[in-house]
């Protein structure tokens, strides 16, 4: 196993570590990434604890762990702002395309809902408490297991 290899593997378990602990999928992907590779700040961190449950935990935004690997990606290949003004450094975009891709063809969806719909067989309001508790109850493991996937796939990259 390489060296890379071994980092991902470690990286990976971290974050479902932490799926299982504390949940917040954005920020387990992210925080295994920091620990790991380096790259991500805690304020990267910190900002991305409202993406959780597809933004806002409406559900229809992209899966927490996808937009956390994606923040990964992009600590090491984004566009800094004093470069706004170069382009649109689509080199970023093609590697996030391909997470996105991975994840589908992984998971069947890629937003919150399609993977409630995926994991449970129905969606749920995560503002409902009792819809809340019906959501974790029926997952398992499958929550945590996109947030081990998604790093995995990250920190191999990186």
């Amino acid at each position: 196993m390489s060296d890379k290899q071994e980092k991902a593997r470690q990286a990976a378990a971290l974050a479902l570590k932490y799926e299982f602990d504390y949940g917040c999928c954005p920020q387990c992907v992210l925080a295994a990434v920091q620990e790991t590779v380096g790259l991500v700040t805690d304020e990267t961190i910190k900002a991305s604890h409202g993406l959780s449950g597809g933004g806002g935990l409406s559900g229809v935004g992209l899966c927490g762990s996808l937009v956390g690997g994606i923040l990964a990606l992009g600590a090491k290949r984004g566009r800094d702002r004093d470069k706004f003004a170069r382009g649109k450094f689509i080199g970023n975009f093609s590697r996030a395309d391909e997470l996105s891709k991975a994840f589908k063809e992984q998971f069947g969806g890629l937003t919150c809902q399609d993977l409630q719909q995926q994991f449970t067989g129905r969606t749920y309001d995560m503002w409902k408490p009792e819809e809340y508790q019906a959501f974790s109850d029926n997952r398992g493991d499958q929550c945590a297991r996109t947030a081990e996937f998604v790093t995995r796939w990250v920190v191999e990259r990186l």
